[in-house]
């Protein structure tokens, strides 16, 4: 007997989510379930660990912010200091900022928004991200609170199955992706042969086809874009 997904979109996306092929159908997706909550901008975005200096504009994977707004962000302030990010790191619970007192975040008074709503969400292969909805509105309902984040959630789980599932592996192999994460964990050629039960050769063999499929001239840089593309959490 197979299993069948019987979860329901509470905010009517079933339809628009069934049809979404690309980034623009999922842009519009995320923008309209802003407008509805009463927000006016949306980001989706993506959360590295291992990033040493990670900026607000290189994070994000989808939004509808005014041009360059990150950017400006960026050229004066340090993303990693800000309390949301901080937060984003810390906890998976969903929460909401609001600026009740002029005591908000720093990042949020810099672009200039006076609610924060943040939907901490996880991919299937691990990978971390958050949907925050930005805006100058009242705290919403509890029940409005609990079908943004439902819906946010729901909207993400499509997303990254015909997104960024879809654009994973850039060619590689099963064996090379294992290689791959075995790098990245800093193992040695010589250890990775020992563990994957293959000869130390080989494992420079997989290496060197790895940094040509990924246009890169060395393991940092393999490793880097890797997490960055999201080949690997």
């Amino acid at each position: 007997m197979s299993l069948q997904l019987k979860n329901q979109c509470p905010g009517n996306y079933q339809n628009e989510l069934a049809k979404a092929v690309n980034r623009v159908d999922f842009f519009r997706i995320f923008h309209s379930m802003a407008l509805r909550a009463g927000f006016e901008h949306f980001c989706l975005m993506r959360l590295f660990a291992d990033v040493p200096s990670p900026t607000l504009s290189t994070q994000l994977e989808l939004h509808d912010l005014p041009a360059g707004l990150a950017e400006a962000y960026d050229a004066r302030f340090a993303f990693s200091d800000s309390g949301l990010f901080k937060m984003l790191q810390e906890t998976t619970l969903p929460t909401y900022w609001i600026d009740a007192d002029g005591s908000q975040d720093e990042l949020m008074r810099q672009l200039g928004f006076e609610l924060a709503l943040c939907v901490p969400v996880q991919g299937l292969n691990g990978s971390r991200h958050a949907i925050i909805f930005l805006g100058d509105r009242d705290v919403p309902t509890m029940e409005l609170l609990h079908a943004v984040y439902y819906d946010a959630a729901y909207a993400f789980d499509f997303y990254f199955r015909e997104i960024l599932a879809n654009k994973k592996g850039m060619g590689l192999t099963p064996r090379e992706l294992e290689i791959l994460k075995w790098i990245s964990h800093g193992k040695t050629a010589g250890e990775i042969a020992l563990i994957v039960s293959v000869s130390e050769h080989t494992v420079n063999s997989h290496t060197a086809t790895i940094l040509k499929k990924l246009d890169v001239v060395n393991r940092t840089q393999m490793v880097a874009k890797a997490i960055r593309e999201q080949i690997i959490p």
